[in-house]
């Protein structure tokens, strides 16, 4: 059972990175409003692959919930179920009144649908392992306990999901989804940890353990910006379109900040490096923060001075949630060290 456990975990943290990865992709695209209810898809639990299957049809078995655009200036959805008539019954039907988003884009619904699905698939290991963990309860109570938070934790991203849509993608609830994402990898980060038989070795120090502690704080400190200039960036392709050469021409003063504390980013980072290596302290998986911090670096600069290429926006997202990810296991070996040094 405690092999399953581990190997569940493991593939549940996969399972959320391809949803940020997804997610990532659903804001590149603009794909946000792909579907404009939920759960379902314009009342599908498939979606339509073509604008053609949205309008109204005669003699058709209609569901409640069902959708149809009419004319292009509103999505209908059904009242009830129902067979529709030779001639269109307006009885039948109400306006869609959760937001005045009325287009159809076949590529933004599956982009869209595809990261559902994806957060669907990755529930299923979450809700086994949680029943698993109650192997581990004479062995530590926190990993059932984080189990079961992390299970709510996903009940609530997939709420959340739904209040995303239903507000026409309000940009504190974008922020919000994505630091709970990042919350449930923390969690999983920590059920693979706290399940391992053996431990490297490593040796606990104080001023690494903080400067460790203020890193990652910072990290989501930069996440939380990068959403807000993000959002900056959609407001301006609204505004004039696909010209990425201007989309930072007069940035937000949220941009200056996250582009400014960057450089702190890789001073804490690169400091952490220089004491894990210059102590002997053992945690080599900071080499692998080193790496994120110069990739993130790198997919900035691509970004602001190169206007923009193509996967360089999900890219700085994942590759962030990434470091984000690795710091806080870096952190739960040190935690570990630092219970074993005080119970020496």
């Amino acid at each position: 059972m405690k092999t399953n456990f581990r190997t569940l975990t493991k593939i549940s943290l996969v399972l959320i990175y391809c949803v940020i990865v997804a997610g990532a992709v659903v804001r590149m695209t603009g794909s946000g409003m792909g579907c404009p209810d939920w759960p379902k898809c314009f009342g599908y639990f498939i979606p339509p692959t073509e604008s053609s299957q949205l309008l109204f049809e005669a003699n058709r078995s209609y569901e409640k919930g069902m959708m149809i655009l009419l004319d292009e200036e509103a999505f209908l959805v059904a009242k009830s179920d129902f067979i529709s008539g030779e001639k269109f019954n307006a009885t039948d039907w109400e306006v869609y009144s959760k937001h005045d988003y009325t287009t159809y884009d076949p590529v933004h619904t599956w982009v869209e649908y595809i990261n559902r699905l994806i957060g669907v698939l990755s529930g299923i290991p979450i809700l086994i392992f949680t029943i698993l963990a109650f192997w581990y309860r004479k062995q530590s109570i926190w990993i059932p306990l984080i189990s079961v938070l992390t299970l709510f934790g996903m009940g609530f991203q997939a709420w959340l999901g739904k209040t995303v849509v239903d507000s026409n993608l309000a940009p504190y609830k974008i922020t919000i989804h994505m630091v709970m994402a990042l919350l449930i990898v923390a969690f999983i980060l920590y059920l693979i940890f706290a399940s391992k038989t053996t431990y490297k070795q490593q040796t606990y120090h104080k001023r690494f353990y903080n400067i460790l502690l203020l890193a990652l704080g910072l990290s989501l400190v930069q996440i939380i910006l990068g959403t807000q200039v993000r959002q900056y960036i959609d407001e301006q392709t609204k505004l004039i379109g696909y010209q990425k050469s201007l989309w930072l021409a007069s940035p937000d003063i949220n941009f200056y900040i996250h582009r400014s504390t960057s450089i702190l980013v890789l001073v804490l980072n690169g400091y952490l490096w220089h004491l894990n290596r210059s102590k002997a302290l053992g945690f080599n998986k900071v080499k692998l923060v080193i790496y994120c911090v110069i990739l993130e670096a790198a997919t900035g600069i691509l970004m602001y001075y190169y206007d923009f290429p193509f996967l360089s926006q999900p890219l700085h997202l994942v590759i962030a949630s990434i470091l984000f990810g690795i710091q806080c296991y870096i952190l739960f070996e040190c935690l570990h060290k630092k219970r074993e040094k005080l119970q020496a």
